[in-house]
């Protein structure tokens, strides 16, 4: 063999050298399944909330510190070394893939996202509420390919769509009983069916654009399986697990493989569902945990594809039924070999995407950052907010003088000292923009009455399932104070609300600029849908990008707009 061939081969041996050590490093006790005799051994691998994270994302907090964890092409590798130690693998998502993703799967509209998975080799996919932030069509083009009605195949390659397939048991043609997508998938291994029923959370309508689930019902989880498991049992289907993009949350977050004080949705989902059902994967609430709840495990490999789950379910051949199930939430670390495939697969992204994300469109004097939880204001809810107000508040653009933002639309920081290309400190790319605000949505600035503006306030706690609510961020010049111990549909005091100093007359008419997810009732607040006279706008990138321009060093504003009382 010349050099030149050598070079060519020497990334798949690095590889497999790197899968060698690999599962010497994971050791007997986590990796070898039981010997194949009256009991057959099936491993899953499970990940949840992807998000498009193709380039390593952060960390995972343990009980020791934090661990530099994630990124496609090592979690690539280690989910292709886990499935070398057993034939009969299954790999699944429990949803939220794609959608809210960094700029290299966003800006192709998340395909690198899917194809990345589909050299990975998931086999299923449960819809998670992110997959229909572009709406029902293209999320429909995720499965079958196709390049995208707008912007084309913008890397220049066809798309091929998922070899996976997605699954949504409880989305519904709205008026009839087809789903979206097929209710389940069935593996069968040694004459063992195991079938995998994949949905999302029932509330998604209210956690999406409207108009992305126009023409879709969500029905209750736990209502869903218990049907679908019946279903299956009559067809002589004994192992049944459950992926559904809900989740709880852990009370110890270092505690990443176990479950200390769980609570969430997922503890009353479990309890409802029948128990034919032998294992739930879990996603949604980007939490690490590795329970046993009503006597089933449950699981969730937190976000980003900074964990994988790797569970081993024994079945009996005589009954087909799972005899045992264990669970191991294996961190991602970055001291394997790339997978080359997928290293090439972000390369070529990358080079269609580096311009644009490199561009340098302003700069900061200090940290803008978000606040611990959606139910605070922050820093750089403050910037979006003015920056939608700015955009918005001449006679051309709609004379908007109030802009409200949700918070769950703000999914990065501005870092003083981040340096993402070769930009300086301080300074902000388009890319770490982008970070900030990846949906895309318009603006809209309507008519609404100051009553109404009272009832947007009211609806930040009485219309959401989190705790705590999702506080709406405001633009400069709007104040109210909140009481915390006042009742759901009290908590805002009418005389504190004020614009520019004046208290809100709730019988004034009023022009808002909010995004087009909340103008449509995102988030629960559906008295915006009552909003008249509406002017479209630019898109919020665009918006906030002006502003940096018009205002650049742009610093962080520091001074509560809202005030919290007892």
């Amino acid at each position: 063999m010349n050099v030149r061939s050598l070079r060519r081969f020497l990334p798949l041996v690095l590889v497999a050298v790197a899968m060698v050590l690999l599962v010497l490093t994971i050791g007997p006790a986590a990796a070898g399944p039981s010997p194949e005799g009256r009991m057959v051994p099936i491993q899953i691998l499970a990940v949840n909330d992807f998000h498009g994270a193709l380039l390593p994302p952060g960390t995972i907090a343990t009980p020791t510190g934090n661990v530099p964890a994630g990124g496609a092409e090592y979690l690539a590798t280690w989910i292709k070394t886990l499935k070398a130690t057993n034939p009969k693998t299954v790999v699944v998502s429990a949803g939220d893939m794609i959608g809210a993703s960094p700029i290299l799967s966003a800006l192709f509209h998340d395909e690198p996202s899917i194809e990345t998975f589909n050299e990975i080799g998931l086999d299923f996919n449960a819809v998670g509420n992110h997959e229909f932030d572009e709406g029902l069509t293209e999320l429909l083009r995720m499965q079958k390919g196709g390049c995208h009605p707008v912007d084309g195949c913008a890397d220049g390659d066809p798309f091929g769509g998922a070899d996976f397939r997605y699954l949504a048991a409880n989305v519904f043609y709205e008026g009839t009983n087809r789903t979206i997508f097929p209710p389940y998938g069935i593996r069968t291994f040694s004459g063992i069916k195991v079938a995998f029923i994949g949905m999302t959370l029932e509330g998604t309508p209210l956690i999406v654009s409207p108009s992305g689930v126009a023409g879709l019902e969500f029905k209750d989880e736990a209502d869903t399986v218990n049907r679908l498991a019946n279903l299956l049992k009559k067809r002589g289907v004994q192992a049944i697990v459950v992926l559904v993009h809900e989740g709880g949350f852990n009370s110890v977050g270092t505690e990443y493989n176990a479950c200390p004080g769980i609570s969430g949705p997922i503890v009353d989902i479990v309890e409802r569902t029948t128990d034919e059902v032998d294992l739930f994967i879990t996603g949604h609430t980007h939490q690490a945990y590795n329970c046993v709840i009503d006597g089933r495990v449950v699981t969730s490999a937190a976000s980003n594809g900074r964990l994988v789950t790797r569970i081993n379910m024994e079945v009996s051949r005589k009954t087909k039924d799972v005899t045992s199930v264990t669970a191991e939430n294996i961190i991602v670390t970055q001291n394997v070999a790339k997978d080359p495939a997928i290293t090439a697969l972000i390369a070529k992204y990358d080079a269609v995407a580096a311009p644009l994300r490199n561009r340098i469109i302003g700069s900061i004097t200090g940290d803008i950052t978000r606040a611990a939880t959606r139910g605070e204001e922050s820093s750089v809810g403050r910037l979006v907010a003015d920056a939608q107000l700015d955009a918005t508040n001449d006679a051309n653009n709609g004379n908007a003088v109030i802009a409200f933002m949700n918070a769950g639309g703000l999914r990065e920081d501005f870092i003083y000292s981040e340096i993402t290309g070769t930009e300086q400190p301080g300074e902000v790319t388009f890319g770490e923009m982008f970070q900030v605000q990846p949906f895309g949505n318009s603006l809209v600035t309507m008519d609404i009455t100051g009553a109404q503006i009272e009832t947007l306030l009211e609806q930040q706690w009485s219309t959401q399932p989190n705790p705590g609510g999702k506080l709406l961020q405001v633009s400069e010049g709007f104040t109210y104070a909140y009481s915390q111990s006042a009742p759901i549909g009290d908590k805002v005091d009418p005389a504190s609300i004020k614009l520019n100093g004046v208290t809100i007359d709730p019988n004034a008419t009023y022009r808002v600029t909010v995004n087009s997810f909340l103008a449509d009732g995102g988030d629960g607040f559906a008295v915006l849908r009552e909003g008249t006279n509406r002017l479209g706008g630019a898109v919020d990138t665009d918006a906030l990008e002006a502003y940096f321009a018009a205002h650049s060093p742009v610093s962080p504003v520091l001074t509560p707009r809202i005030t919290i009382l007892p």
